[in-house]
């Protein structure tokens, strides 16, 4: 009878706070790259590979909320509560561009063409910055109905979509009228969207919910009720035929996309796991991270998930679970601060 075999998890040190988001680039001539935020205030670039540190963004003044790297992983952009969206030479780690907001940053993303940078939070605003006029000022897309939690492109950079902290929800905007042209309906509040490497679907989570939605037409496709409240979902890019799902159970569940039966389930976290993400080969990445925030974006006293403090410690360890290879942090005792 053949053994499956465990090994120990690849812990990726660095962060000396909690780890709030992750992005993967696509695959480039270089290989792929991952950014990850963190109320440390100061974004991470690794190997998305392997996990090696290749740098560190510094200069934000507050805890990063949203992270992102444009398609040929040569700027990076990150989001913060010191109410600034910052632009970084991906390849230096210099600053390029800061632009100046009202409030928290919760969200931002390149477009496809990579020109325009897309930001969203607590002022109920989406903002696209013109990246090629760095100093113009930004175009306002100011009907959101709440704070915003998410923000994403689809459609070649012609349709936006949002989400809210505070409601309900999935808001599909058109880039040419401002207008908002569909709803996605959801009964929680919705704490990630994601559009799959083919376009085809956007998958949320919301509640105890992960959703996937036709991304052309905007039907309902599947709608599977998890076994805990989720905060992440991610669906496998290759083949389409997984997704992952973390939550507040500590744990992250691998589902079957046909079925939503779970396929396996992958313990050992300390705490709610806030973000999950596949990497652009199939392989899954994730970073756990400890108590959830409060409402304002601004967060609580709690446990960071970072293990380590050293920017640039990597144990190159992997777990391979039917296939996927798994990563977490363990966590440590750190004194909080606020997010502004």
């Amino acid at each position: 009878m053949d053994k499956k075999k465990v090994t120990v998890p690849l812990v990726c040190h660095g962060h000396s706070r909690p780890v709030v988001d992750l992005f993967y680039s696509p695959i480039t001539p270089d290989g792929f790259f991952l950014i990850s935020a963190s109320k440390d205030s100061s974004p991470m670039l690794r190997n998305g590979e392997t996990g090696d540190w290749i740098g560190t963004f510094e200069g934000h003044k507050g805890a990063v909320w949203s992270c992102c790297l444009d398609r040929n992983a040569l700027r990076a952009a990150s989001g913060s509560a010191d109410f600034t969206a910052k632009i970084w030479d991906a390849l230096t780690g210099d600053e390029l561009h800061s632009f100046e907001h009202k409030h928290i940053v919760r969200a931002c993303a390149f477009s496809e063409d990579t020109h325009l940078l897309l930001t969203g939070g607590i002022e109920k605003v989406l903002r696209i910055f013109d990246l090629n006029r760095p100093d113009a000022p930004p175009r306002d897309v100011d009907k959101s109905p709440g704070s915003i939690r998410t923000a994403a492109w689809l459609h070649s950079d012609q349709t936006i979509l949002s989400s809210c902290t505070d409601m309900g929800g999935v808001r599909l905007w058109d880039v040419r009228s401002g207008n908002i042209i569909r709803t996605l309906e959801t009964k929680s509040p919705v704490t990630s969207a994601e559009v799959s490497q083919d376009g085809r679907y956007i998958t949320t989570a919301d509640g105890s919910t992960v959703k996937f939605w036709d991304a052309n037409h905007f039907g309902l496709v599947k709608s599977y009720n998890m076994p805990c409240t989720v905060e992440s979902a991610s669906l496998e890019p290759m083949f389409g035929n997984k997704f992952i799902a973390g939550g507040e159970d500590m744990w992250v569940h691998v589902f079957d996309f046909q079925t939503g039966e779970e396929i396996t389930c992958n313990k050992g976290h300390h705490g709610p796991v806030h973000c999950v993400r596949f990497s652009p080969d199939g392989t899954i990445r994730i970073w756990q991270t400890s108590p959830v925030d409060d409402p304002e974006g601004l967060p609580q006293n709690g446990v960071a998930a970072a293990a380590a403090k050293s920017k640039a410690g990597v144990n190159d360890l992997g777990r391979k679970v039917i296939g996927l290879q798994i990563t977490k942090d363990r966590p440590e005792e750190e004194g909080d601060r606020t997010g502004s």
